[in-house]
């Protein structure tokens, strides 16, 4: 599941509604809901996002986080390391091919250490 899927699923359970109900709604399949939902599908279309809101009736801060979900929770990441070093590009083909096994812990470790890369100088992260 994406964090995409996971606040679209929360936003569903405390309206009360079926992935079939709300893709009714959407006029889209619930096939396709419940793929984006478990992350199967890429990101959903800039006017799937609005009618998303909408349904939802979520109010603009709210709405601007789950656009932010959609654009972070693409199942499918190509990374770039064209111009990059043997070592990055050997780095990302290594957390390529284990990102299944890390637990969480794992996980969260080097979710904070990415997050703060480039910080100490100023740069973004």
């Amino acid at each position: 599941m994406t964090p995409f899927g996971e606040a679209v699923r929360k936003l569903r359970e405390r309206k009360g509604v079926s992935q079939k109900q709300m893709a009714v709604a959407l006029n889209v399949s619930p096939a396709y809901l419940s793929a984006l939902e478990h992350g199967r599908r890429g990101l959903p279309t800039f006017d799937l996002l609005q009618r998303i809101a909408g349904y939802f009736n979520i109010i603009w801060d709210e709405a601007e986080e789950l656009f932010l979900l959609a654009r972070s929770s693409d199942p499918r990441v190509v990374v770039d390391t064209s111009g990059l070093s043997a070592e990055h590009t050997a780095f990302a083909n290594l957390l390529a091919g284990r990102i299944r096994d890390l637990d969480q812990t794992t996980l969260g470790q080097l979710t904070s250490i990415l997050k703060n890369v480039g910080k100490a100088d100023g740069k973004r992260s």
